[in-house]
């Protein structure tokens, strides 16, 4: 079985609630974050495979065609590729935010499935991410934790906190 590192998107690997993004609702608007390229390559060198879960409910309340989020994931994918770096899969959640559907995080369905579907040992893979349902998607799965960020979180303790995705690839990979 692979060790896994599931990566929430917006936030982590590319730019949201910035001054040159709101919101990514086309493939225009996707801008990785600094260090994001080089921190994939690191994680695909030292045998993890790399994993998106990302809820999406921009799709649900139909702010973004299914297709648009395609085309965004496609830009991801190749903007990963100018620095030799791949996700091994994308897992999205497209319903409404209180659609209270089996995938969207805070529940660990995303992350379940891919580690079935890849055969990944959860007991040796990660969740990364800037958000509590990040955090409480990837403890329910049984995954240890990484939140990306200033490490506040009110009430949710992620095992470990990281600035940014480069310097937790790093640690991950030293």
């Amino acid at each position: 079985m692979s060790k896994g590192i599931f990566l929430d998107r917006d936030g982590v690997l590319n730019e949201v609630l910035t001054d040159r993004v709101q919101f990514v609702n086309s493939p225009e608007d996707f801008y990785l974050l600094p260090g994001v390229g080089e921190a994939i390559h690191l994680l695909n060198k030292a045998g993890f495979k790399v994993f998106v879960v990302t809820n999406q409910g921009g799709v649900g309340l139909g702010f973004m065609a299914k297709e648009a989020l395609i085309e965004i994931h496609n830009k991801m994918q190749q903007d990963l590729h100018e620095y030799g770096a791949v996700i091994d899969d994308i897992a999205y959640c497209p319903h409404k935010p209180h659609a209270n559907c089996a995938c969207r995080k805070p529940k660990p369905q995303m992350i379940l499935d891919l580690a079935e579907k890849h055969q990944v040992d959860i007991k040796e893979s990660f969740m990364a991410g800037d958000r509590e349902p990040d955090i409480q998607a990837g403890k329910k799965a049984g995954v240890r934790t990484i939140l990306i960020g200033d490490g506040i979180l009110d009430g949710v303790d992620a095992d470990y906190v990281f600035p940014d995705l480069l310097s937790a690839a790093k640690w991950l990979t030293a």
